[in-house]
């Protein structure tokens, strides 16, 4: 059976696309927190002998405010982790699927193509932009095959309330009168759980030396059309209240180009926005 190393196995995503990869036969190795600092080469040394035949990469820090207080705990993390798995794909001619995160900063125009300006604006993002370098990098010079996925806002079952789908769902199901969120405006191109595991396994065919994938839905959405795709799937009317606390560095709109995933990978949404939130919705009732 061929095995796939997963790194950040216990994660939001990282939980998720464990499972899509034993529903298509793959046996995977799981690596956490638990088994070290990703950053330390020996962590991964009792896995050299698996014969794995890819890599997926998602273990690091990902909330944004934390990035701001801590920012080197993101690079020791994000960006000598990657280069301690790179070191591992090297040394062991294994293919590797990065997955990054929104790079790009304040956009110059819309939709926001893979070649667009990148202006990380924020310490996370900065991390990730130094990971990709370092991908590219090892990929070119030692010929090897690296794909990048960068992610737009994802959501699905099992995400943190930190996240603000998942704090509007909490509150559109709690008994409360109102949904408190901090601005209004900000809009976003969100892309369901699901469709970025179908990317992701796409990747474990790609034979290029490196590539860089926008994964997203092609539309943006603001926290009130958020708001009111939740309340209108719940059934409810709440009264919304928003703190207007704009968040440092904060972007105003993003949307992603897909058009290269679309044409290369085979792949291209299958979730509705309306349909990815009915499903956590439905979830999140049945487990009750």
């Amino acid at each position: 059976m061929t095995k796939i190393l997963v790194t950040g196995a216990s994660g939001f995503i990282g939980r998720a696309l464990v499972k899509k990869l034993n529903s298509l036969g793959l046996q995977v190795i799981s690596v956490n927190s638990a088994d070290g600092d990703i950053a330390d080469r020996h962590t991964l040394e009792k896995h050299v002998q698996q014969n794995i035949a890819h890599v997926f990469h998602l273990a690091g820090k990902t909330f944004v405010p934390d990035s701001w207080v801590n920012p080197q705990g993101f690079y020791q993390t994000n960006v000598l982790g990657t280069v301690s798995i790179l070191e591992f794909c090297r040394s062991n001619s294994i293919p590797l699927t990065y997955v990054s995160a929104y790079v790009y900063g304040h956009p110059n125009t819309l939709p926001i193509c893979e070649d667009s300006a990148i202006k990380p604006n924020n310490p996370y993002a900065m991390t990730k932009w130094l990971a990709e370098q370092a991908c590219e990098f090892y990929s070119n010079t030692y010929s090897f095959p690296v794909t990048t996925i960068r992610p737009f806002n994802a959501y699905g079952i099992g995400q943190s309330q930190n996240f603000l789908i998942a704090s509007i769902i909490s509150q559109a199901l709690d008994g409360g009168e109102s949904i408190v969120v901090k601005d209004l405006t900000p809009r976003r191109d969100y892309v369901y759980l699901e469709d970025l595991l179908n990317a992701l396994a796409a990747t474990l065919n790609t034979e290029n030396r490196y590539r860089v994938y926008n994964i997203g839905s092609g539309v943006s959405l603001s926290v009130k059309n958020v708001i009111d795709v939740i309340q209108n799937v719940v059934g409810i009317n709440k009264s919304i209240i928003c703190d207007e606390v704009v968040r440092r560095s904060e972007l105003i709109d993003v949307v992603a180009d897909i058009s290269r995933a679309r044409n290369e990978l085979g792949w291209q949404p299958e979730y509705s926005f309306q349909a990815g939130i009915e499903s956590i919705i439905n979830a999140a009732l049945t487990s009750r």
